[in-house]
């Protein structure tokens, strides 16, 4: 069975299965235990000289290992296992429910507490003096950004390199958000991961504001999206604000996702107690966006998996 065949099915399964707790309760998500060896190496290796050094070899050293064991496993498993196992490495229903939780609970109380709870689940940042366009704010650009990494990325990575490819992806993205943060103790030895990660996600997330772009400009369009503009207006917003975010890829599925709702994303977030003067993208967008635009985010989460869907499906026609 091709690789774009068994995608489409994984897609779908996803679709359906999600990350049931009873499963993951049990035995470690994959991406679970790759989390795990990353922090047992950053334990042993980060410390010391040549931390830089020492980052580098403890990730070519893990590549290599998932690279056989995706050999492996791409041998050995029969093609129902391998679209099981493509379908537990995809996040497109467990975003999408993260996000919803957020939602329901801005819609259930005008007390921002519950809601909070439910972002700070999703984002990094500093949650708890978040007002309710805040929240909204915060999981609208992290369903932007996780779809990037967590649906599109790995079908890029998983069309191109197969098991192998998917199981490298999600080993690097995996360790950029272990180790890959500027802080004194990751900076040198967490260096290789974030780079590789920028580097591996450089196609994707342009893929991901595209893919956004053409969802936006579907024929049915809800109430979120009122006032928005186009393909060409989502794209073009994309390419102009893309740079203005301080991730070098995050900043195109934002930046899309802005101008697909009509709303700003990014600006100014605290950190650790810090505060960031981040400017916004697509900053002509309201800037008080709710939960109408949270469902309308998730809308686009679905729309783009569509896309996705009927991509895969052509692709198996071909080949």
């Amino acid at each position: 069975m091709s690789l774009a065949l068994m995608l489409m099915l994984a897609l779908l399964l996803d679709a359906m299965m999600g990350e049931p707790r009873w499963l993951w309760s049990r035995l470690p998500h994959p991406a679970v235990a790759m989390g795990r060896a990353i922090s047992g190496a950053d334990r042993r290796w980060n410390r010391g000289r040549a931390r830089r050094l020492r980052g580098v070899l403890v990730l070519a050293g893990l590549s290599l290992l998932v690279l056989v064991l995706g050999a492996i496993l791409a041998s050995l498993l029969p093609w129902p296992f391998e679209v099981l196992l493509v379908a537990i490495l995809l996040a497109q229903r467990s975003l999408a429910e993260h996000v919803r939780d957020v939602a329901r609970a801005l819609e259930a109380s005008r007390d921002p507490a519950p809601a909070r709870s439910a972002v700070a689940k999703i984002v990094g940042r500093d949650t708890a003096a978040l007002d309710r366009p805040g929240i909204a704010r915060a999981a609208i650009e992290s369903a932007a950004e996780n779809l990037s990494d967590g649906v599109v990325a790995p079908v890029f990575w998983y069309l191109l390199g197969g098991l192998q490819g998917l199981l490298l992806y999600k080993l690097v993205n995996t360790a950029d958000s272990t180790i890959g943060y500027r802080t004194p103790r990751h900076l040198a030895f967490g260096w290789a991961a974030a780079r590789l990660d920028d580097a591996m996600n450089f196609l994707p997330a342009r893929l991901t504001a595209l893919l956004l772009a053409a969802a936006g400009a579907l024929p049915v369009r809800s109430r979120a999206m009122e006032g928005a503009g186009g393909f060409a207006y989502a794209w073009r917003i994309a390419r102009r604000d893309a740079g203005l975010h301080r991730s070098p890829n995050a900043g195109w599925p934002e930046a899309a996702m802005a101008a697909t709702l009509g709303i700003a994303l990014a600006g100014p977030r605290v950190y650790d107690g810090q505060a960031t003067a981040d400017a916004f993208v697509h900053p002509e967008g309201r800037r008080d966006p709710d939960a109408a635009q949270l469902r309308g985010a998730i809308a686009m989460l679905w729309r783009v998996w569509v896309l996705l869907i009927v991509g895969a499906f052509l692709l198996a026609l071909l080949v």
